[in-house]
């Protein structure tokens, strides 16, 4: 047991890895610990679900190990993520060739003429989904050439996210992008504990599940932001629940507070209202130039300006703080992600006991 818990304890990504990777996704430059702790525990839970379920498809297969073909089966019903994984699949097997030192032109070679020994990768997929397509759906996803909105949607909330960056915070943000799950690859199957399991999965398995990773990792940003948006919505605006993630101004509420911050510059405040003079008007005339000509009165008065400053960077911060997502934020997510939407949706099992409560209701009339 106690090498199970420090199995446990050493996590793939430590929380600085996973906290840059959110910065790359769309959080903020800072992401909260306890949110990367949250994130963490619900990709470590449903890889674990992932792979009971993989290793129950390959015991019915007879298989002695996890292979790719369990993923994909149980990934067929979904389309579009079964197309990004095969594409995925597909630029490892480039990758691969691209290392080992093949030119470009093989590559082209090799795809025109059908050659399925250079695609390892692919050609497991490509057997696999043979075999149990019966429509031709699914061999029809390795000839579209569709463009992923989803992919599309990150791409320009990441172009918009790095408008207000310097080159110090953009070279940060590059590194981030560059990690992932499979570097570090014997720490990742430790965090999986693979070692307790009595059919465990082979390499191309562990590379599928290290990107399945990444992706719940980006998904649950995409819905964060979501959730962050739709409770920090504008009065009067009645669109602002439409608005996508993608268009989210990074750090404007930031922005907006500090100069709110400075109630007593003329460019931030419009000009005094005329009013009718008097005597009390007169009087606060002759007190504020007063500390003109005072020494003591004039140093007073510049504390009391440098305080002010202090208290608004410390807003500031506070409030670029808060920009980024917090745990609050993925429950939502994930709440929402479970929530099933549809005209059949109050008849499913979750809701029979509501339904239950008002049949019964029903009879009493």
């Amino acid at each position: 047991m106690p090498g199970a818990v420090g199995a446990c304890a050493a996590l793939p990504p430590p929380a600085a890895e996973l906290q840059s990777m959110m910065f790359s996704l769309g959080d903020a430059r800072r992401p909260l610990h306890e949110t990367a702790v949250l994130v963490e525990d619900v990709v470590h839970t449903q890889l674990i679900n992932l792979l009971q379920q993989a290793a129950e498809v390959s015991q019915l297969r007879g298989a002695r190990v996890i292979s790719a073909e369990d993923l994909l089966f149980l990934m067929r019903k979904d389309k579009k993520k079964l197309r990004r994984l095969l594409k995925y699949m597909f630029f490892r097997d480039y990758k691969s060739k691209i290392v080992k030192g093949i030119d470009e032109d093989d590559l082209l070679e090799d795809k025109m003429s059908g050659s399925n020994n250079a695609n390892k990768r692919q050609k497991i997929a490509q057997d696999f989904l043979n075999s149990i397509d019966q429509t031709g759906e699914l061999l029809a996803m390795f000839e579209e050439d569709e463009i992923d909105e989803v992919k599309q949607e990150r791409m320009e909330r990441a172009e918009r996210q790095t408008r207000i960056m310097d080159s110090a915070q953009y070279a940060e943000f590059c590194e981030s992008r560059q990690l992932s799950f499979s570097k570090k690859a014997s720490k990742f199957r430790d965090w999986l504990d693979c070692s307790s399991m009595e059919i465990k999965p082979n390499v191309v398995t562990m590379e599928i599940l290290a990107y399945l990773a990444y992706e719940t990792v980006a998904q649950l940003v995409d819905l964060a932001l979501l959730v962050r948006q739709d409770m920090v919505t504008k009065a009067g605006d009645p669109f602002s629940h439409a608005i996508s993630a993608t268009f989210i101004q990074y750090h404007s509420s930031a922005e907006g507070s500090c100069m709110k911050s400075y109630p007593d510059s003329p460019e931030n405040t419009p000009p005094p209202t005329p009013t009718a003079p008097s005597s009390g008007s007169q009087h606060s005339g002759k007190t504020t130039s007063g500390p003109l000509g005072n020494g003591s009165a004039g140093q007073d008065s510049a504390k009391t300006k440098q305080r002010k400053r202090k208290k608004s960077t410390a807003a500031c911060g506070v409030e670029a703080h808060s920009d980024a997502i917090q745990p609050c934020h993925i429950r939502e997510a994930v709440r929402r992600y479970g929530h099933k939407i549809g005209p059949l949706s109050p008849f499913t099992v979750r809701n029979n006991r509501v339904i239950k409560s008002y049949i019964y209701n029903l009879k009493e009339f």
